[in-house]
């Protein structure tokens, strides 16, 4: 096969982010491959909305790829027998799924070197998160390293870049950028409990995040919640 630079693996999950992430990559002028999975998180919501993104913004090809980390646990987007929280917690929160970045820019990776592609597109942000520490710059560049020492295409001199743009950018900065680049946020989903419709609760720590975003950027929120704002 021969090199294509123009290739690029997205993560994309559904979400604010990564729908953002897959339009400033298309903007760049890569032909981008979405990549999405389906990991036993609590709703299939999502990855209905990875798919109508990914078709919205253009991908060559969208994946979705099944590994459950449900069976690990640890993490109440994928353990149904711990509640998601809707009050503000101290430290790294519960629905931190373990690994979980890591995990996906591995076969994110493992995709790139199939197709001949040196670049990776994530919509990880250490802004306004949840201070997860797989969201966090020094990871980012540890993983890129770690792929140009564990990879053919890293031995054999083809430099891989691991992209996060939005990384040091605001929610709503983001939103003002997917704005700027046509994202349609309708399509997205963001909430950790939505329903199999796509509603948002409203009250989660993702759901809060996203509409004082919006707020904040001073742009109409699409989202359907369940819950009203709080007064």
């Amino acid at each position: 096969m021969t090199q294509d630079p123009s290739n690029a693996v997205v993560l994309v999950s559904g979400g604010l982010d990564s729908a953002t992430v897959l339009a400033v990559a298309r903007d760049l002028g890569y032909a981008c491959y979405a990549l999405s999975f389906d990991y036993g998180q609590r709703h299939a919501a999502e990855l209905d909305a990875a798919r109508a993104v990914s078709g919205a913004l253009g991908a060559a090809q969208h994946r979705v790829l099944k590994i459950d980390l449900g069976q690990l646990g640890g993490s109440a987007l994928t353990d149904y027998s711990i509640d998601v929280p809707t009050e503000e917690t101290e430290g790294i929160p519960i629905t931190y799924v373990p690994a979980r970045n890591t995990v996906f820019l591995s076969f994110a990776l493992a995709w790139a070197e199939v197709l001949d592609a040196c670049d990776l597109f994530i919509g990880v942000n250490a802004v306004d998160y949840s201070g997860y520490p797989d969201c966090r710059p020094e990871f980012i560049a540890a993983f890129e390293q770690t792929a140009n020492l564990a990879t053919r295409a890293g031995v054999e001199g083809r430099r891989l870049h691991v992209h996060a743009p939005l990384i040091e950018m605001t929610k709503a900065q983001i939103i003002e950028r997917g704005v700027s680049l046509g994202v349609d946020f309708a399509l997205t989903v963001s909430c950790y409990q939505a329903s199999d419709a796509g509603i948002a609760c409203g009250a989660c720590e993702s759901c809060r995040i996203r509409r004082a975003g919006f707020v904040i950027a001073g742009v109409d929120d699409p989202t359907r919640y369940r819950a009203p704002a709080p007064s």
